[in-house]
């Protein structure tokens, strides 16, 4: 039986990564299971007494905010296992997800990471994941399958290839990351695991999607619906996305399409709903762009400001 490294990220919500890990406790079959918690430096540091109620899990403590990318990567770096599965603390395990994930990474030499469906945990009836569609990157969208759908059995007993896994929930094989090399850190959080996935790609494997796995989410309790961290970095990853895997003639289209369409719609949106300090969050975003390399490691935003 392989190793699975079940690895996720503390920001301030302790009662929440508690609550996973309790689902983990009561709901795992896997034997061969190693937990990691990342705290990716919480105001309030939790790991003191996580370490005396939770002897047999790993925490460890970041001096710093990582964002979703910086701290999976920290944790997968002390990962021993084979396969590493990647959860949102914001998630429930339910019976057999562990297993049923492993079995399709056991049997497929080309599956380099795959997702379970993941449904809406305040509506448990309500689907959040059966896939994605493929990027169009003459406007870098793409659609989620399965998305606010009541789950009538429609995508009952699907295990394959889809475009993109979901970050809520992925499990990847330790030497796809090798290959692949680990998430870029320069997103912070947001669209790094799509741009992750076309890394694994690249690296010659697919991406899988197993609906007999199932996987409950909380959703944005870390940033919240609305906000101009979200405004920020959903507008500047998304272009970062398309500069770093779109072919050049579609970054052009992109580009156009972004100014012209996009930035002008945005912007009747934030007056509309008064948000109008999300206004300079996107000229901010895009003037990044502009002047930093797709591989910079400058963020463009003060993460210590970040509650």
């Amino acid at each position: 039986m392989k190793k699975v490294s079940v690895v996720t990220i503390n920001f301030n919500q302790a009662a929440v990564t508690e609550e996973l890990l309790s689902s983990i406790e009561k709901t795992n079959t896997y034997t061969n299971l190693e937990i990691i918690v990342v705290d990716n430096a919480s105001k309030i540091n939790p790991v003191p007494g996580w370490l005396v109620k939770y002897p047999n899990i790993k925490f460890i403590r970041s001096d710093a905010n990582l964002g979703f990318a910086g701290g999976n990567n920290l944790g997968i770096k002390q990962a021993t296992g084979d396969y590493i599965f990647l959860a949102n603390n914001d998630t429930e395990f339910t019976p057999n997800l562990v297993n049923s994930l492993a079995t399709v990474l056991d049997t497929r030499d080309d599956v380099g990471i795959i997702s379970p469906m993941i449904k809406y945990y305040s509506d448990k009836g309500l689907i959040q994941y059966a896939g994605y569609t493929a990027m169009d990157y003459s406007t870098c969208r793409n659609s989620c399958i399965g998305l606010k759908q009541k789950d009538q059995g429609q995508f009952n007993h699907i295990t394959g290839p889809t475009a993109y896994c979901h970050g809520a929930a992925m499990m990847v094989k330790k030497e796809a990351i090798d290959k692949a090399g680990l998430m870029a850190e320069n997103f912070f959080l947001y669209y790094e695991e799509v741009d992750w996935c076309e890394m694994i790609k690249k690296a010659g494997y697919e991406a899988w999607v197993n609906t007999d796995a199932l996987i409950y989410h909380k959703e944005s309790l870390s940033v919240g619906k609305k906000s101009k961290l979200k405004e920020y970095f959903m507008n500047r990853n998304r272009i970062l996305f398309t500069r770093r895997n779109a072919p050049g003639y579609k970054k052009i289209i992109f580009f156009i399409y972004f100014l012209l369409l996009v930035v002008p719609r945005n912007l009747i949106t934030y007056i509309k709903n008064k948000n109008y300090d999300f206004i300079p969050m996107l000229f901010k975003a895009i003037w990044w762009n502009f002047t930093h390399s797709k591989n910079s490691t400058d963020l463009g935003y003060p993460i210590n400001t970040i509650a």
